[in-house]
Formats: C-alpha cells, sequence, structure tokens
C-alpha cells in the first residue's frame, strides 16, 4: 500500500489579521491538509479526464453529463436542470451538449410539457460509450484513490465530505448526488 508524503517542510507563509482579529488562521497541519485536497482533487480529477480522452476522445464532464443522463428517467434531463446538477453555467453546458450531439452521444428536443425548455436525451451511440467507459473510469478512481487508503481512511473521506456537502447543499439542492 502507498503511504503519503508526511515529512515536508514547515509551512511559513503567514498573513497577519487586518481586521479586528476575528479570523481563526489555520495551523500548519491544517493548511496541509487543506493544500493537500487541492492539489490532490486538482491532480485527480486531470487524470480521470486524462484517462478518458486517451480512450474514447471524452471529457470527465461530457462523461458526467452522460451519467446524469444515464441515471434519469427515459436518460433525459431538462438543460436547465443538468447545468444545475452539475453545478456548471448554461452556457457551458449548451456549448458541451452541442459538441455530445455533433457526436451523437445526446440529442436536444423542445420540451413537451411548455414547448420553452429544451430536453437533453442520451442516445444508444451515447449509452453504448458510457458502458464502455465506466469500467476505465471506475478503474481509475480505484487507481488513483480508492486503493491508495486504507478503508478506514477512505470511509473517513467520505465521512468529511458528506459533512461538506450536507453544510452546502441547502443552497444547491439540485445538485444532489448521493444516494441512500
Amino acid at each position: 500500500m502507498l503511504r503519503h508524503h508526511t515529512d515536508t517542510e514547515p509551512y511559513t507563509a503567514r498573513v497577519n489579521d487586518s481586521g479586528a482579529g476575528g479570523t481563526t488562521w489555520l495551523d500548519e497541519s491544517e493548511q496541509r491538509s487543506w493544500r493537500a485536497l487541492l492539489m490532490g482533487m486538482t491532480l485527480l480529477l486531470d487524470r480521470l479526464d486524462d484517462d478518458l480522452r486517451r480512450n474514447c476522445d471524452l471529457s470527465l464532464v461530457e462523461y458526467e453529463i452522460l451519467v446524469r443522463l444515464s441515471e434519469s428517467d427515459g436518460r433525459q434531463m431538462r438543460m436547465a436542470q443538468l447545468a444545475d446538477a452539475l453545478a456548471h453555467s448554461r452556457s457551458r453546458v449548451t456549448h458541451t451538449i452541442t459538441r455530445m450531439e455533433r457526436s451523437e452521444l445526446v440529442v436536444r428536443s423542445s420540451s413537451p410539457e411548455d414547448g420553452r425548455g429544451v430536453i437533453a436525451s442520451m442516445t444508444e451511440k451515447g449509452y453504448d460509450l458510457l458502458v464502455r467507459m465506466a469500467p476505465i473510469h471506475v478503474t481509475g478512481v480505484r487507481a488513483h484513490l480508492v486503493d491508495l487508503v486504507t478503508p478506514a481512511d477512505f470511509a473517513a473521506l467520505g465521512r468529511v465530505m458528506d459533512a461538506v456537502s450536507d453544510n452546502l447543499i441547502a443552497a444547491h439542492p439540485e445538485m444532489e448526488m448521493r444516494r441512500s
């Protein structure tokens, strides 16, 4: 089992509180953990994106769109709902869906409910690609995260991120993706 790097240089950056002294600054251990989280998430997401692009020219965002559509009734969602669920701008999702539509992974149509909304629907080609790419994605998640730590550490990570999500989800309930 791989171990994380623990003999790092001491944290030396210092910021003086310019206000009334009400800021609780991160101590050295907290700062190391915070920076490890930022660096680890950036490297992990980049690697998972690279794996998908290398194997099928699909980005991690495109993969996540296919996942979200596959989990929705009829493998379709309103574009606005999809953008909210992904925490991306509607413009970004529209551009991404346009690329995916050119590749015949999704199609767009007017909402039959009101005619104003736009529905993104996964095609069979999109579903087939998702089925082929899911093992590659899951293998990457295991290799670059799950299998690097003990089950207890991974469970602790889940509890930490649940606490973060529970604290922030109220402002964005449409983003909830955890399953009970």
